[in-house]
């Protein structure tokens, strides 16, 4: 599945081609993806320019003059193609502009798209009980503590969970508890504010980077542009079973089910 920083690279390649344009077709190839289209989306889109496009943890914004946000979610292999050279059978929306046209193509059809006014977005469903997004200034080691306080659940699972942090996936938390030197098994009320300072500085990182490198590229996601991202080549836990650990402490990078999810940690440097 698309992670955030798929999701934030897809939003800035966007971005490029469509940010005040104005929308002058819109077609839908099925009535549904993994929910059904809204009701009068060509309608609300169409003679509407674009005023800017957005992120709120893993759902693409798309917000018009209208004073109404297109959004949309990628599910597993959802991408947006910009200027296909030929149809795919898999292009379930096209959106067109005066100079370009954005094809939202998804072979498995879990990804979909919802248009609310852009006043009630913070209490769309999705989105009301939502954290604080991880590379936003209200995520602290502080907001942390206070978040995680007599929580006897993993961390791991915990960091997962869209109420304390927005966006997080299974790949980044990975990824931030082997950097921050934290064991994905402790109980998130008794990690101490130090080692959250490290969790919270190893979490902006993991994401900015991986942002910089254009996402991860895992199956079958690739940007707008069809470029793939590289920073699966840099993961020092996810997927590095039975390999050394780069802190070259001699301990061996394990996997264990966590949660119905896949777990990667080194036993020897993360607490």
């Amino acid at each position: 599945m698309p992670e955030l920083p798929e999701v934030e690279t897809t939003v800035r390649g966007l971005a490029l081609h469509l940010e005040s344009r104005i929308i002058t077709s819109v077609r839908i190839a099925r009535p549904d993806m993994r929910r059904p289209f809204p009701d009068g989306l060509g309608q609300a889109l169409v003679g509407a320019r674009v005023t800017g496009l957005g992120r709120r943890a893993k759902f693409g914004l798309l917000h018009t003059d209208r004073d109404q946000t297109l959004i949309f979610h990628l599910g597993m292999s959802g991408r947006w193609r910009i200027d296909p050279e030929t149809p795919d059978k898999h292009d379930h929306l096209t959106i067109e502009t005066e100079a370009n046209r954005f094809a939202l193509n998804d072979p498995r059809r879990f990804g979909w798209v919802d248009l609310v006014d852009t006043d009630d977005l913070d209490s769309w469903p999705s989105f009301a009980q939502m954290g604080p997004e991880p590379l936003g200034p209200d995520l602290t080691p502080a907001f942390l503590k206070g978040a995680l306080a007599g929580r006897k659940q993993a961390i791991k699972l915990l960091l997962l969970d869209q109420r304390i942090v927005a966006g997080l996936g299974n790949i980044y938390v990975c990824e931030a508890l082997w950097r921050a030197g934290i064991s994905p098994k402790r109980a998130g009320g008794r990690i101490s504010l130090a080692s959250l300072e490290r969790l919270v500085t190893a979490i902006r990182e993991v994401l900015t980077e991986s942002i910089r490198d254009g996402g991860s590229s895992l199956r079958d996601y690739a940007r707008p542009d069809g470029e793939l991202g590289y920073f699966a080549t840099r993961f020092h836990a996810y997927g590095r079973t039975g390999e050394q650990c780069h802190r070259d402490d001699g301990g061996t990078i394990r996997r264990f089910e966590q949660g119905g999810r896949s777990t990667w940690y080194c036993p020897v440097c993360q607490r």
